[in-house]
């Protein structure tokens, strides 16, 4: 579905800011961008209300005015419109004009973001293992006085 007002075929495009924790891309005249969150896949266009949503991890696009759709890797991300303006939020974003391309980093992404929370998970037991022990011998200890 597509929000936007009756008129927004005689406004000018969007401007997409693409902000990332290492860098921000501004992206003028965008006159469409489809993304995912919660309830669904959805599609904005210049003139759209004002709102905010919660990016699902995926692949949003967008299209500049007399170009192809560009793809957005979002391992989730905050994406607010208001005025004309357009700003996806995100740890990390991945854009590139092919989408092969774009689905291979998101690939990667989330194997390696699987990697670090299995890593995690088993630091964590190992701290808990440690820490039973320890406590274990602390009541030992006492127990024996």
């Amino acid at each position: 579905m597509l929000h936007a007002r009756p008129d927004a075929g005689r406004l000018r495009g969007l401007t997409l800011h693409l902000q990332q924790s290492t860098q921000c891309d501004r992206v003028e005249d965008v006159t469409s961008f489809v993304g995912e969150d919660a309830s669904g896949s959805f599609g904005l266009r210049p003139g759209h209300e004002a709102f905010a949503t919660i990016l699902s991890f995926g692949l949003a696009r967008f299209r500049v005015a007399r170009g192809g759709w560009e793809y957005v890797a979002v391992p989730g991300g905050v994406l607010y419109g208001r005025g004309g303006e357009l700003r996806l939020c995100a740890r990390r974003l991945f854009r590139h004009t092919d989408y092969e391309e774009v689905a291979r980093e998101l690939r990667e992404q989330l194997i390696a973001e699987e990697r670090d929370l299995h890593d995690f998970k088993q630091a964590l037991r190992h701290l808990e293992q440690e820490m039973l022990k320890r406590l274990w011998q602390i009541g030992r200890d006492w127990g024996g006085r």
